[in-house]
């Protein structure tokens, strides 16, 4: 067994063994040696933990870094994005420029979010500016659809607040609900009509199991391209790509960025009627389980694509290894940002970079872990 890459996971997924076997790894316990360890979020907590974790050596690597949580727990998330805005505000950074009516003109794809109960007074002030609006409520470590509901009254969410006290890439798929959406307040309860969660949508009456209510990302485009032109259908990917890496330099100060770690992210991201995208959450450990052949397919290739980044040429890992992979090994994933190229004044130089955007009046630099870095898009 020299030479061969030791592997566990505690996620039995097809599309990841399959993966492992094609390489020609080997299954081992966690109990023994290993290299590559595919584990789950309850997992990497104890690996990590102070009482109960362990030293990695320099041959093993895992897919979750230590406070992924910082990005991946909702409201971890919102609160980095907001600290994010005012260090580039307080720099003078032109990313933080706002327009007339004091909205981020770069920096506005987060929907307005409060954590309650902590901001409860500032949601019912939001609330009553417009008493007509519905609101998302979701639970801040939960999946799967798993805790959310919609409210457009104060009263349901004093119930709400009562009933809690008494309990205990490039490649992509966007998913659809089984029922027509409607704004209508007689269907604020019908999960059928607001959640797209497969977990929820798979018990509907019209669920079709064979398209699984997915779309890939190319089809998607090709529709809006048809039926909204290609310079908008453009502009909203390159949005979605401007909140990936804006998201992710949010949370680099203050992500624990260990030498054996490396993340599969799965970002959650609405859509609005003028082709707008949200950013609703990001997952530390997006679904591999496969509800159509179609989907078996595209997360199988992303694992594929995943491990031949992580672990170049399949080998035993080496934490000392220069992690840039050369570009015939990217697969389907596209470089958003490249580190290597750092020159120059960031922020602009972001701002260039992102079509149909303009550099605001203000000058500045964007500082990210202490150094100037630079956005390709492809």
């Amino acid at each position: 067994m020299a030479g061969k890459v030791k592997w566990v996971t505690d996620i039995e997924k097809s599309v990841l063994i399959n993966n492992f076997e094609k390489r020609g790894w080997v299954q081992v316990t966690e109990n023994e040696d290993w290299n590559f360890y595919w584990m789950s979020v309850q997992t990497i907590r104890n690996v990590f933990s102070v009482e109960t974790g362990y030293r990695l050596s320099d041959d093993q690597i895992v897919n979750h870094f230590p406070n992924h949580y910082e990005l991946t727990r909702k409201d971890l998330m919102v609160k980095n994005i907001k600290r994010y805005r005012k260090e580039l505000e307080k720099e003078g950074s032109p990313l933080a420029e706002k327009d007339e009516s004091g909205k981020y003109l770069y920096l506005d794809f987060v929907p307005v979010t409060y954590m309650l109960p902590a901001d409860y007074n500032l949601f019912v002030e939001e609330f009553r500016k417009s008493p007509s609006s519905t609101w998302i409520m979701k639970p801040c470590g939960k999946a799967q659809g798993k805790g959310i509901f919609l409210i457009n009254k104060l009263s349901q969410i004093k119930k709400w607040s009562r009933d809690s006290k008494t309990s205990s890439y490039k490649l992509g798929f966007c998913r659809f609900c089984t029922v027509k959406y409607t704004p209508s307040t007689s269907e604020l309860d019908n999960m059928f009509v607001h959640l797209t969660n497969v977990a929820i949508q798979k018990h509907g009456e019209d669920y079709n199991h064979i398209h699984g209510g997915k779309w890939t990302v190319n089809n998607l485009r090709l529709y809006l391209e048809s039926t909204r032109g290609k310079e908008v259908t453009g502009k909203l990917f390159d949005e979605i790509h401007w909140i990936i890496v804006q998201s992710l330099k949010a949370v680099a100060p203050v992500m624990n960025n260990d030498k054996h770690c490396f993340e599969c992210y799965g970002y959650d991201i609405i859509i609005d009627d003028k082709l707008k995208p949200w950013l609703i959450e990001v997952n530390a450990s997006p679904s591999l389980t496969s509800s159509t052949a179609n989907d078996r397919i595209l997360k199988y290739n992303l694992i594929n694509d995943t491990l031949n980044i992580a672990v170049p040429n399949g080998e035993i890992p080496d934490c000392k290894w220069n992690k840039s992979p050369p570009k015939e090994v990217l697969g389907n994933y596209e470089i958003l940002y490249d580190e290597e190229l750092a020159q120059g004044d960031g922020a602009d130089r972001e701002l260039r970079s992102r079509p149909g955007q303009s550099l605001g009046p203000r000058g500045g630099r964007s500082r990210d872990s202490g150094r100037t870095v630079l956005t390709t898009w492809k």
